[in-house]
């Protein structure tokens, strides 16, 4: 099956169609002229969002641009393929199923989000059962109303001689608690109502506040790169985070990826690219490549940071790739290797536990610091950069299998295991 002509060969062809100049068309669409070219030149991927917004300025429909769309669902296929090992797919005939059976193929491929969707919702909900204060609360409110009523409840069954007055007392703080009780269990149902939405998470800590807004901005600002107005252009989006800490964390974060834009520049970050041999000839630190390769306009890759006690500090999804929201991650992944090594860095081929079992190429670093000098305390951070292999997890070798957490990996047999999961084999497939 022929390819589709690539991305960046529309977007070129389309932009001198228009007779708009490529600086032009970057300005606009709010990335550089560098990276822009990459994009063209097919160099770059493009993520939907900057996708749309080219499309926009170029009055095409975004699908018109797509690279590949037939490959993406040709990928798809595979990936729904590999998520039940020793199905007996064809995988070399993926491509004639696809263009033979179109219905078959986009049920197949629907079942597979569905799958996924469903896994996503089960991830979500256990982190609220398991670690929402606003959940704890609520059980709390309802146990001790329960354990009021069966106390007071208990004192009138078995007490035969009680003066009227109490007997009326009983009664109205038994009548208050079962008030009490309706109200909490009405509270946690509703609650609990909008558990299953996946995406639907309330944000209630200052990172998860600073992560989101990032994501809003497709993890890239282009403010903070070199020429451009700076961080103090992106104040009054800060100031509008919802908490003090995490106005406070989102001003560090800009600083810092103001810092990282002018020591890395974004026509340096070529696809492929190997970040160890990076950053020795740019004379920065790896941490800085990995960063700057994460929050680069348009990555698929995946990002997470953590501190010497291994808490996730900061963490940029990838497609299929778990990151849990509340409590410690995998101790297979790389990250925590690095922080046992500073200064080696550490890369393996990662596959995400459960149905689908995607592949991922990981990079992780730690660098040390010493802010008080000699004899000072030694501060670590590491982070690792989640790249996706491409073929949806068809690929030949070996691959460690690492899951988000250890609540909902269903690796039953994984010698890193803390707690038992809330899935089963048999749930994950």
């Amino acid at each position: 099956m022929a390819r589709a002509t690539l991305t960046g060969t529309r977007l070129r062809e389309r932009r001198m169609a228009l007779g708009l100049r490529q600086a032009d068309l970057a300005a606009a669409v709010g990335v550089s002229a560098p990276y822009l070219n990459l994009i063209e030149h097919n160099r770059r991927r493009v993520s939907p969002l900057l996708l749309d917004a080219l499309a926009s300025h170029l009055g095409v429909d975004a699908e018109a641009l797509e690279d590949g769309a037939e490959g993406a669902q040709i990928e798809e296929l595979r990936a729904a393929a590999t998520a039940l090992p020793g199905n007996g797919a064809e995988l070399d005939r993926v491509e004639e199923f696809a263009g033979r059976f179109p219905g078959w193929a986009a049920l197949a491929r629907g079942l597979a989000r569905r799958a996924a969707g469903l896994e996503r919702a089960v991830e979500a909900l256990n982190d609220r059962m398991t670690h929402d204060p606003h959940l704890s609360d609520s059980l709390h409110e309802v146990l001790s109303a329960v354990a009021s009523v069966r106390s007071t409840a208990a004192i009138l069954a078995e007490t035969e001689d009680i003066e009227p007055e109490w007997r009326a007392r009983f009664l109205r703080n038994l009548h208050g608690d079962s008030e009490r009780l309706a109200l909490g269990a009405e509270a946690l149902v509703a609650f609990l109502d909008g558990s299953d939405r996946a995406e639907a998470q309330v944000v209630i800590a200052p990172q998860e506040e600073v992560e989101a807004w990032l994501a809003a901005r497709g993890w890239h600002l282009p403010e903070l790169e070199p020429g451009q107005a700076g961080p103090a252009a992106l104040e009054g989006e800060v100031a509008g985070l919802a908490s003090a800490a995490a106005r406070a964390l989102a001003r560090d974060w800009t600083q810092q990826m103001a810092r990282d834009a002018a020591r890395v520049p974004l026509a340096a970050l070529e696809e492929g690219a190997d970040p160890v041999r990076l950053a020795a000839s740019l004379g920065v630190e790896v941490t800085v490549v990995l960063r700057r390769m994460a929050l680069a306009p348009g990555s698929e890759a995946g990002l997470a940071l953590c501190d010497a006690s291994g808490a996730l500090v900061l963490r940029k999804p990838a497609e299929g790739f778990g990151f849990p929201r509340f409590g410690s991650a995998c101790p297979l992944w790389p990250l925590y290797a690095a922080l046992g090594r500073p200064g080696s860095p550490v890369m393996a081929d990662l596959q995400a536990a459960g149905r689908g079992g995607r592949r991922f190429r990981a990079v992780a670093h730690c660098l040390p610091r010493h802010p008080e000098g000699l004899g000072g305390v030694e501060l670590r951070e590491a982070a690792m950069l989640v790249m996706p292999l491409r073929g949806g997890g068809a690929q030949g070798g070996t691959a460690q299998v690492v899951g988000s957490s250890c609540r909902v990996c269903a690796r039953a047999e994984c010698p890193a295991r803390r707690e038992p999961s809330i899935l089963t084999d048999a749930v994950m497939g």
